[in-house]
C-alpha cells in the first residue's frame, strides 16, 4: 500500500500540481466534476491506478469513435443533498435540480450498459441505482419544461388551477364589459393588477362616477387604477384559489422532497458517478490534448523495481501554455543518483519537474508525458527542494531554508520516495556547499531514495566515475547560436560554459582569459574534459541518427521484400487452386456420364456375363479420372512409404513420393523457399507441405520409373494394389476426421445440403467410405437423410454404424 499523501504541499507548489488539476477542471461540463478535478486524490494500490488508466483509455476510445459520454452541465446539488439528509423542506428549484442529474445518472447509465462490451471499466464505476428510474420518471413528470410545477403532479393541484384558470376568464369577461361601458371616463382600454386584485385606469376627475375600490394611481396622479366593485367578490375567490394553489404546490414540494429523502443515498451516488464520468471524460480530453500514454507498472516493491525511465518525456505545464517542448530521455531508479548539469536556463529544472509530475500524474492514476515503452514506478512520495524559499519573516536566508529542506528530506527519504533538488547546497561557499552537497547526495542513495538533482559544482559531475550510484545527464549548449538546445543528453556532463558566453556575447578576450587565470588547474582540466566528453557524445548522437535511418532503410527493403514474396506465393496458390477445382470439375462430370452410362447398361437386355463385363469396362475407364489417374503401383508393401516426413533438401524436381492424404503416388514439380512442395499426382497439381509428403522406394533416384514385375514367360503382370491402411477396405472402414462430418443440430434441408456437398467432395478426392453423425434424437433427421442417400447418385451401399462407430446415430456410405 502506497502513502496516501503522495506529495506535501511544498512539493505540489514547487512543481505546479495544481496547474494540471486545473486543466482537468477546465474540461468538466459539470461543477461536480470540477471540484473533483481539483480535488483528484493519490491513489494508495496499483490495481486501482491500472483500473483508473482503462477508464480514461475507454472514454478516450468512445470520443475517437463518435460516441462520447453522454455528459451535460449538470447543477450544483451538494447543499440540497445535504438539507434533504437533514429532513429539510427542499424548494422548488432544489428539486428541479435533482430532477435534472437523476434525469442526468439515468441517460448516462442507459448508456454505459448499450457500451458494456466496449467501455466495461467505466459501466461498473460509473453505474447508477436503477431504482432511481422511478424517482426520476415521478419528477420529471411533476414539472414543465420552464420548470413550473405541472398539473400532472397532482390531481388536486390540477382541480385547483382548472377553478383558478375558470375564475380569471370570468373576471377578464367582466372586466372587457366595463371597459366598453366606461370607456368616457377612463385613462385607456386595458385593465391590469394591482396587488394581485383586477383593475381598470380611471380619470381622477371622474373617479367618483366609477364605483369601485382605489388600489393605486400613475406617477403624475391623473389616472387611478380601481378595482369595480363587480367583481371584488369574484376577485376575492380568485385570491383564495391563488392560495390553495400555492398550498398543494408546497404540499407537492414536500411529498416529492419525501421520496429524494427515502433514495438520498443512491441520488448522491448518482451525483458521484457523473461526476466520475465528468472526470473520466476530462482525463481523456486532456491525454489527447497533450498526447498522454499509459506507462509500463513495475510491480515489485524492490529497489530495482523502484525506477522512473522516461522516453520522450516533456513537461506538461508548459505543453498547456504552448511551448514548443523539447522531448527528454530521463531514468532515476532507487539508491542512485542523476547529476543533471549545464548552462543556466538550459532546461535542468525543467526536467525535475518533468519527473515529479509524471510520478504525481500516475499516483493520481492519469497517464504521463512521454512516449510508448516509458516505465513509471509507483512511487509513495515526491520530495522536492526546487527554487528559492527566503522567508524575512523567520529570518531565514535561502541558503537556511535550502538546509532544513535538506534536513526535512533526509528524514522522510527510504526506498519509494522520489527526491527532487535543485541546485543541491548552492547559495553559499562552493567548497562546502559541494562537500555538503556530495554527504546528502549519498546519504539519500544509500536510504534507498531515486535521486535526481542540478548541479554547477564540478565535484558532482565527476562523482559518477568513481561511484556507480551516480549518474550524469546534461542539458546541450549551441556554441554557434550561443543558446541552450533544451535536450537532455544522459551520460555526459555539462559544462556551465560561463566564460565562453561571456567571451560570445563581448566580454573583453583579455578579461576572460584573466578570468580564466584564476581558475585552478584541477578545475580547468575537468571544464576540458566536459567539453570533449560533450562533442564525442555529439558525434556519436550523429552517427547512431546515421545508423537508425540505414537500419529503417534495410528494414523497409526487407518489409518489401516480404511482402513481394507473399505475393507470388498467394499468386502460386492462385494458380493451383485454380487447375484443381478445373480437374475436379472434370472428373465429377465424367463420373456422373459413367453412372449414367452404367444405368443405361443395366436397363438393356443383357445377361449376367456380358453385364459383368461391360461394369468391369466402366470401372477401367472410371480409373482414368480418379484422382492421381490410373495407378501402375510397384509390388512395394506398406513398410516401402517412411513414417517420417522429409526436409527441403531432400527433394528435387522428378523424384517421385507418397501424398497421404491421396493416397497416392505424385511427382515433385518444384520445391519452394515458403516450405512448400508442389506435386503432380497423374493430372492433378497441387501444394502440399514438405514435411506432409513421404519418401517410397520409387522415389530414390530421380528418373526411376515404377517397377513392373514379369513372369518367366516373360508376360507383364497386371499391377496389384497396395493396401495402405484400413480405409481402403470397404468392409473394414476407418473412420477419420477427412472422411466424417457431423450434421448435429441443423434443419433437415440444411443436413441433406450439407450431406450431399461432402458427399460430393469425398468423390472428388477418391474417398470410399464416408461417416455422416445425424444423432439419435426423434430419428426424424436420421430418416430423412437416409432417404436422399438412397436416391443419392454418389451412394454405392450404406448401413447405420456399429457401436464403435456411434450405433444407429452414424451412417456408414460407401461411395461409387
Amino acid at each position: 500500500m502506497l502513502d496516501r499523501e503522495g506529495a506535501r504541499p511544498k512539493a505540489r507548489a514547487d512543481l505546479e500540481l495544481d496547474r494540471i488539476t486545473g486543466a482537468l477542471a477546465q474540461r468538466c461540463v459539470s461543477e461536480a466534476g470540477s471540484r473533483r478535478a481539483h480535488a483528484l486524490p493519490f491513489l494508495t494500490a496499483r490495481e486501482d491506478v491500472v483500473r483508473s488508466l482503462g477508464e480514461i483509455d475507454e472514454a478516450r476510445k468512445l470520443d475517437d469513435q463518435g460516441e462520447p459520454l453522454p455528459l451535460a452541465a449538470i447543477p450544483d446539488v451538494g447543499e440540497a443533498i445535504g438539507r434533504a439528509r437533514l429532513g429539510a423542506t427542499l424548494s422548488g428549484e432544489e428539486v428541479r435540480d435533482l430532477t435534472k442529474v437523476l434525469i442526468g445518472a439515468r441517460k448516462l447509465r442507459k448508456f454505459l450498459r448499450s457500451q458494456r462490451e466496449k467501455a466495461p471499466l467505466l459501466a461498473v464505476s460509473c453505474d447508477t441505482d436503477p431504482e432511481l428510474d422511478k424517482l426520476a420518471a415521478e419528477l420529471e413528470r411533476s414539472f414543465e419544461a420552464d420548470g413550473t410545477i405541472a398539473d400532472a403532479a397532482s390531481e388536486r393541484l390540477a382541480e385547483l388551477r382548472a377553478e383558478l384558470r375558470t375564475s380569471r376568464d370570468r373576471i377578464v369577461r367582466r372586466l372587457e364589459e366595463l371597459l366598453a361601458k366606461y370607456a368616457s371616463i377612463l385613462s385607456d382600454s386595458y385593465w391590469t393588477e394591482r396587488d394581485g386584485r383586477y383593475v381598470l385606469p380611471v380619470r381622477a376627475d371622474a373617479h367618483e362616477r366609477f364605483p369601485g375600490i382605489v388600489h393605486g394611481a400613475s406617477s403624475g396622479g391623473a389616472t387611478l387604477f380601481v378595482e369595480p366593485r363587480v367583481i371584488v367578490s369574484m376577485g376575492n375567490r380568485h385570491k383564495v384559489l391563488d392560495a390553495m394553489v400555492l398550498q398543494e404546490e408546497e404540499a407537492v414540494l414536500r411529498r416529492l422532497g419525501t421520496l429524494i429523502a427515502e433514495s438520498i443515498e443512491s441520488v448522491a451516488g448518482a451525483v458521484d458517478a457523473l461526476a466520475a464520468a465528468d472526470v473520466r471524460r476530462a482525463q481523456a480530453k486532456l491525454a489527447v490534448d497533450l498526447r498522454l500514454i499509459t506507462p509500463d507498472i513495475p510491480e515489485g516493491r524492490e529497489p530495482g523495481d523502484v525506477r522512473i525511465e522516461l522516453i520522450r518525456a516533456r513537461h506538461p505545464i508548459l505543453q498547456l501554455d504552448g511551448v514548443d517542448v523539447v522531448p527528454s530521455d530521463l531514468s532515476v531508479r532507487a539508491g542512485k543518483v542523476l547529476v543533471m548539469s549545464g548552462p543556466n536556463a538550459g532546461g535542468k529544472t525543467v526536467a525535475l519537474k518533468t519527473l515529479g509530475l509524471t510520478a504525481l500524474m500516475l499516483r493520481m492514476g492519469m497517464p504521463v508525458p512521454a512516449a510508448e515503452g516509458s516505465m513509471v514506478a509507483l512511487v509513495d512520495e515526491v520530495l522536492t527542494d526546487v527554487g528559492d524559499e527566503q522567508s524575512l519573516a523567520k529570518n531565514l536566508s535561502t541558503f537556511s531554508a535550502h538546509v532544513r529542506n535538506l534536513v526535512e528530506i533526509l528524514d522522510a527519504t527510504h526506498i519509494g520516495s522520489l527526491v527532487l533538488l535543485d541546485e543541491v547546497a548552492s547559495g553559499t561557499d562552493p567548497r562546502e556547499g559541494e562537500a555538503l552537497a556530495t554527504a546528502v547526495l549519498e546519504s539519500l542513495a544509500a536510504r534507498g531514495g531515486a535521486v535526481a538533482c542540478t548541479t554547477h559544482y564540478e565535484g558532482l559531475k565527476v562523482l559518477a566515475l568513481t561511484d556507480d550510484r551516480f549518474q550524469n545527464a546534461s542539458v546541450g549548449f549551441d556554441f554557434e547560436k550561443m543558446e541552450p538546445t533544451f535536450a537532455v543528453v544522459s551520460g555526459v556532463p555539462g559544462a556551465s560554459s560561463a566564460l565562453a558566453v561571456a567571451r560570445r556575447y563581448g566580454v573583453p578576450s583579455h578579461l576572460v582569459e584573466r578570468a580564466e587565470s584564476f581558475l585552478s588547474h584541477d578545475t580547468l582540466k575537468v571544464s576540458q574534459l566536459v567539453e570533449r566528453l560533450a562533442a564525442d557524445r555529439r558525434e556519436l548522437d550523429t552517427l547512431r541518427d546515421q545508423a537508425r535511418r540505414e537500419a529503417q532503410i534495410l528494414h523497409d527493403k526487407q518489409r518489401d521484400l516480404d511482402a513481394e514474396i507473399e505475393r507470388l506465393s498467394s499468386k502460386e496458390r492462385g494458380t493451383v487452386q485454380k487447375e484443381n477445382e478445373a480437374l475436379l470439375t472434370g472428373i465429377k462430370r465424367a463420373r456422373e456420364e459413367l453412372r449414367a452410362a452404367q444405368a443405361r447398361l443395366r436397363a438393356t437386355k443383357l445377361d449376367a456375363r456380358e453385364l459383368a463385363d461391360a461394369e468391369r469396362s466402366i470401372d477401367k475407364v472410371a480409373a482414368t479420372v480418379a484422382i492421381g489417374g490410373p495407378l501402375e503401383l510397384p509390388r512395394a508393401a506398406p513398410a516401402t512409404v517412411e513414417a517420417a516426413g522429409m526436409k527441403a533438401g531432400e527433394l528435387f524436381p522428378g523424384m517421385k513420393v507418397f501424398v497421404p492424404r491421396l493416397r497416392t503416388d505424385a511427382e515433385v514439380l518444384e520445391v519452394l523457399a515458403s516450405g512448400q512442395v508442389r506435386v503432380a499426382a497423374g493430372p492433378l497439381k497441387l501444394l502440399a507441405s514438405i514435411d506432409e509428403v513421404r519418401r517410397t522406394s520409387s522415389g530414390a533416384k530421380k528418373g526411376t520409373q515404377p517397377a513392373s514385375t514379369r513372369s518367366g514367360g516373360g508376360k507383364r503382370e497386371a499391377p496389384k494394389q497396395i493396401v495402405l491402411d484400413a480405409a481402403a477396405d470397404p468392409d473394414v472402414p476407418l473412420q477419420t476426421s477427412d472422411n466424417t462430418v457431423d450434421l448435429r443440430g441443423l434443419r433437415v434441408h440444411e443436413a441433406v445440403s450439407m450431406a450431399e456437398q461432402f458427399l460430393d467432395r469425398c468423390v472428388g478426392s477418391g474417398k470410399r467410405v464416408a461417416f455422416l453423425i445425424h444423432g439419435h434424437g426423434t430419428g426424424a433427421l436420421r430418416q430423412a437423410l437416409r432417404e436422399a442417400l438412397n436416391a443419392s447418385s454418389y451412394v454405392d451401399r450404406m448401413r447405420a454404424g456399429e457401436p464403435r462407430e456411434g450405433g444407429d446415430g452414424v451412417t456408414v456410405v460407401w461411395l461409387r
